[in-house]
């Protein structure tokens, strides 16, 4: 069976190919905008690695090219796109629909609940939409399906999904928390627990998911059962440029004595906050991690933050699970960074931690268990396959 997996994004569509039940990954690349509004393509294949552009960016034009490199006689991957038995989406908002299941069937009915939720998520939702609707056009016939990335969090119980505001809110108009990173969770939830020779289904695991964008889940049983983002992404940790948890209250004072719209309090909170507010320096972690080297003090405490921000979160995980039995690290500065690792888990002795800084640094960005033989919680890194979750989920529907 072949799954192509589709991530659409407003710049970028990122593919990969399996074989599945094999889970042999044929094919995997991304067509992306570039500075100068033009397109990139890049893929990769066992042998062959290849980068292209062309001015534009379309939709339409850009997957008629990426289905081209599929069938490629050279690339090896498939003899005909009729070959692709299951096209998966990955899809950003459910809404309250009961997607705990994994994956779902795209019909004209989720389609008109998709709409429904695009308030929900308007800057992510657009292109899931025309990437369903040119793979209808393109592959007519072909079965479509999505995993939610709030999926996994559909388990969440009420006394974790509620606001502390008029529950007519809730009831009229669906004002809650979802989550978010949901299939990334479920993964490496999962891996994590064949790494450390855990039952998934009888096990209390915190993942944490930290690159651009970051959450934290607490996952007793194997399910999700508390989440650190809300409704929208920007609740929850210090992130790139997302502020993460604010009081609320601070909002009400910037629109009332700064004269701030919605639309400048929107772009405060998640495009010139977190990393990038607090540093000055820039969103990305490296870069303000080499700052706060040379001795920048703004660095040096936007990290600090950072840190305790996740550090919190964990703490009042493993009182909501009633304990802990792996720690999990994934995401782009999860996999990636010793030092926020080492940071994070610092004075954990406390919780059953025994925490290897030789391992640590030893084995940073590969899937490997970094705590000492015989520490009570089993600490590890585990990189993302959100793309390989996806396709798991959707084959089970063919």
């Amino acid at each position: 069976m072949n799954v192509l997996v589709l991530n659409c994004g407003s710049s970028s569509i990122k593919f990969q190919l399996f074989r599945m039940p094999e889970e042999a990954l044929l094919i995997q690349g991304k067509a992306e905008r570039n500075e100068t509004g033009g397109t990139g393509l890049w893929f990769k294949t066992e042998s062959i690695e290849s980068a292209s552009n062309w001015e534009g960016f379309s939709f339409a034009y850009n997957f008629e090219k990426i289905l081209a490199e599929l069938v490629r006689p050279s690339n090896g991957c498939l003899v005909s796109s009729e070959e692709v038995d299951v096209v998966g989406h990955r899809l950003i908002h459910g809404g309250e629909m009961d997607t705990a299941g994994g994956a779902v069937k795209i019909t004209e009915k989720l389609i008109s609940h998709m709409k429904t939720c695009v308030p929900l998520a308007p800057l992510h939702y657009p292109p899931n939409l025309e990437g369903i609707h040119t793979i209808s056009r393109l592959m007519p016939g072909v079965l479509q399906a999505g995993v939610f990335d709030t999926a996994f969090h559909y388990s969440l119980p009420p006394r974790a999904f509620l606001y502390g505001i008029p529950l007519e809110w809730y009831r009229k108009h669906q004002i809650r928390r979802y989550g978010f990173h949901g299939t990334s969770h479920k993964y490496v939830a999962q891996r994590a627990c064949e790494l450390a020779g855990l039952h998934f289904s009888r096990s209390k695991i915190i993942s944490c998911h930290l690159g651009n964008g970051a959450s934290v889940a607490a996952i007793k049983n194997g399910k999700s059962i508390d989440t650190s983002m809300g409704m929208t992404p920007v609740e929850g940790l210090l992130m790139g440029t997302r502020s993460g948890d604010i009081d609320a209250g601070v909002l009400i004072y910037l629109q009332q004595h700064f004269n701030l719209s919605a639309d400048v309090i929107q772009q405060l909170i998640n495009k010139q906050g977190g990393l990038l507010g607090l540093s000055g320096i820039s969103a990305d972690y490296r870069a303000v991690e080499e700052a706060a080297q040379k001795g920048n003090e703004a660095a040096l405490n936007a990290l600090d933050a950072y840190h305790y921000r996740v550090k919190k979160y964990i703490g009042s995980y493993c009182m909501a699970l009633g304990g802990l039995d792996a720690l999990v690290f994934t995401g782009g500065i999860g996999e990636n960074s010793s030092r926020a690792r080492k940071e994070i888990c610092s004075e954990t002795d406390f919780l059953g931690i025994r925490f290897s800084e030789m391992l640590n640094d030893k084995m940073n960005g590969t899937e490997s268990v970094i705590s000492e033989t015989g520490s009570n919680v089993k600490v590890l890194i585990v990189p993302a396959r959100e793309e390989l979750m996806i396709a798991r989920e959707v084959a089970k529907l063919v």
